[in-house]
């Protein structure tokens, strides 16, 4: 996901130690970032879950395709305007996604127990951190794996959408266990992506940008991979 940035020339000598103090800070800031995404989704999350009157506010009324819908519409919406928003306005269309993605997944505390939802969540921190450490660490170039996983999400969200009609448990079995596949894949691809994409020559207002760019790629890849985890593994009440 993290195509469509340049990296700016270098218009002096090039310190290496400063480069790998800075790459290190903007790789921190990225998982600081996604990081508080993810505890803003799962607190608002949590809290209406725990509100009959929200709940059936929210998902008893047409409103559920708003709230179902909203997270997609922002990051279509980022997308597409990030190039021409400020640092700033980036991290506000963050925010405020992870917490439509909190009123979203609110569903998952009523479907599955809390034991099993805390349970999945650390199994994929730890798969998220191991392949995540590989995408920065490794020599070896993962761009090759762009189309393939490309092709693999693609098929994921048709076969998702086939599903909806077909209600076949052996499909969605299926499609979790190919999306943990791909969206393992695409950890460790888009690590390395944004890895790449460093350069002490961007400006600030433009590091930020990159920053809330990588935060939001590497969200997606956490948060589907979770899912496709919750559905394999999670206990239902």
């Amino acid at each position: 996901m993290a195509t469509g940035w340049q990296k700016p020339a270098y218009g002096r000598t090039i310190d290496q130690a400063a480069i790998d103090t800075g790459l290190r800070q903007y790789m921190l800031g990225i998982y600081n970032m996604m990081a508080g995404g993810l505890a803003v989704t799962g607190v608002i999350a949590f809290l209406v879950s725990t509100s009959p009157e929200l709940m059936a506010a929210i998902f008893g009324t047409p409103l559920k395709y708003v709230v179902m819908l909203a997270p997609l519409g922002f990051v279509l919406f980022f997308s597409a305007r990030i190039q021409a928003m400020s640092a700033a306005t980036a991290q506000t269309v963050f925010w405020l996604f992870a917490g439509s993605m909190g009123l979203s997944l609110s569903t998952i505390f009523i479907v599955y127990t809390h034991s099993s939802i805390a349970s999945v969540f650390f199994i994929t921190a730890g798969m998220f951190g191991a392949t995540s450490l590989y995408g920065y660490t490794t020599r070896k170039d993962l761009s090759g794996m762009g189309s393939f996983l490309f092709m693999g999400l693609i098929g994921i969200i048709i076969a998702s959408l086939v599903n909806i009609f077909l209600q076949s448990s052996a499909l969605q079995f299926a499609v979790s266990v190919i999306g943990v596949l791909v969206f393992t894949g695409l950890t460790a691809y888009d690590t390395q992506q944004l890895k790449e994409l460093y350069a002490d020559g961007y400006d600030r207002e433009s590091l930020g940008k990159l920053k809330t760019w990588g935060a939001l790629t590497l969200y997606l890849d956490f948060i589907n991979l979770f899912m496709m985890l919750l559905r394999l593994m999670g206990d239902r009440r």
